[in-house]
């Protein structure tokens, strides 16, 4: 099969690779589409190490062509959960499978997504309703992430939800909010392109980052501050800023994913505010059920998401695209032909 091999850092390209072949609790997928992460443009520059050769890629749909048992039958097109568990560690025992100390992650840890073929845990793919177009499903791993994020904390009708950075987790996240009944839910960020599609999608105040996002949003809250702020930029300011959208006893999801090991924070705020802070990390597999059930009735709208879509042999090219289209750039999806 033809798949695209990471051979080093920045050395990347079409190989003809054997076909990998499913145990017996797993199944083979024909891939059709995938998407391109962050974590993928930092495996490619060598931020995170991973043993070479290496197919990346752990967004990703396709058909099941062998394998098949129980609930899942060939022909059936699925999406993949790319988060393996041990099922035996403490982590795993006390329902935290995606803390699992012996864990791994297709795409980085075991060959991913941007070939033709790829090998799963039969409990690791879930059927596709024919009502989501496939461009846009692989966004729904993206969307679990997110899900798993809100089930850590309680959202109610009314309550004020701000989303600092609107990059695809971010629309994903007030998207979410709105369908939990929040209000006002206000994004943040510099780009006004990307605050005139979060309206579009049913924010209801968009502001730019800095100071005056601050001040906006406590005037939309009446000088409170909000119930619930998302931070989804991995910006260290934004960080700032986030703590200082919140309300007295608000809480605040950190989301985005920071490499920093020094900041300047408000930290008497977070004293004086009481805040509850939620750090959240991947997804379980539970939230693939949800997430594709909240796609599929239309709650959750993707296809405004994708931006590009492109053949799977220019990979290299796309992952550029991270770095140097970022203003209108959203998802990009890459496509087996």
């Amino acid at each position: 099969m033809k798949a695209m091999v990471l051979r080093a850092p920045r050395n990347l390209g079409v190989a003809e690779v054997e076909r990998p072949k499913p145990d017996r609790n797993q199944v083979l997928v024909r891939v059709t589409h995938s998407g391109i992460c962050g974590t993928d443009l930092k495996i490619f520059e060598g931020a995170i190490p991973v043993r070479h050769p290496l197919i990346m890629g752990h967004e990703m749909i396709g058909e099941v062509v062998e394998g098949d048992g129980g609930s899942i039958h060939i022909g059936d097109r699925v999406i993949v959960d790319p988060a393996i568990f041990c099922g035996m560690c403490f982590n795993c025992r006390a329902g935290q499978t995606n803390l699992c100390p012996n864990g791994a992650l297709l795409g980085r840890d075991a060959n991913g997504g941007f070939a033709d073929y790829l090998v799963a845990p039969r409990s690791h793919v879930f059927p596709l309703p024919d009502t989501i177009d496939s461009q846009s499903a692989p966004l729904i791993q993206v969307v679990t992430t997110c899900l798993h994020a809100h089930r850590l904390v309680n959202i109610f009708p009314g309550q004020s939800v701000v989303v600092v950075g609107l990059g695809v987790t971010g629309q994903v996240h007030a998207q979410l909010a709105k369908a939990w009944g929040a209000h006002p839910v206000i994004g943040i960020t510099r780009s006004a392109w990307k605050r005139s599609l979060a309206q579009s999608l049913g924010a209801d105040l968009t502001l730019p980052s800095g100071v005056e996002g601050v001040r906006g949003v406590m005037e939309a809250t009446g000088g409170r501050g909000a119930d619930l702020v998302i931070e989804s930029s991995s910006i260290v300011s934004a960080i700032s800023d986030s703590i200082s959208m919140a309300r007295l006893g608000g809480t605040l999801i950190l989301f985005g994913v920071s490499a920093a090991t020094q900041a300047t924070l408000p930290f008497y705020q977070l004293y004086f505010k009481e805040l509850k802070i939620v750090n959240t990390r991947a997804a379980k597999g539970e939230d693939f059920p949800a997430s594709i059930d909240l796609v599929a009735r239309g709650v959750l709208k993707l296809k405004p998401l994708v931006t590009h879509v492109i053949p799977l042999p220019d990979l290299e090219r796309a992952i550029g695209m991270l770095v140097t289209d970022e203003d209108r750039r959203m998802k990009i999806i890459m496509e087996n032909q």
